[in-house]
């Protein structure tokens, strides 16, 4: 069964990318979010394998919403997406409970590498 997968970015561009990426390679995108609030609502209805989460945007940033999915639920599957030189809120993310990193713009096999880890 092909892995389940929330697209969380303010971006529309970014999340069309990103789920080209993932169909390309097996991975059922079950939704897509533009901000924290809109994240952790889907997180709660659709329950998916893996999210993938931006941490600029507005409302509420990634890293936000990456902790309150790890208060509903600790073993959901978070990896962060960011854009070049925000490594200190990469770190945090890391710290925060993020399986990962991916920095933008994507790059299709980093992109596959980085999930393919989280799940091995």
């Amino acid at each position: 069964m092909s892995k389940r997968v929330l697209i969380v970015d303010d971006a529309a561009f970014m999340r069309m990318m990103i789920k080209d990426i993932l169909t390309k390679n097996g991975y059922e995108v079950v939704g897509e979010a533009e901000n924290g609030n809109q994240a952790v609502e889907k997180y709660k209805e659709l329950q998916p394998d893996l999210v993938t989460m931006d941490i600029t945007m507005p409302e509420k940033d990634g890293i936000e919403a990456l902790k309150e999915i790890k208060a509903l639920d600790s073993n959901s599957v978070i990896i962060m997406c960011s854009a070049m030189g925000q490594q200190a809120m990469v770190i945090d993310a890391i710290q925060a409970g993020a399986k990962d990193f991916i920095v933008k713009p994507f790059q299709a096999d980093r992109v596959i590498e980085a999930i393919s880890k989280v799940f091995s």
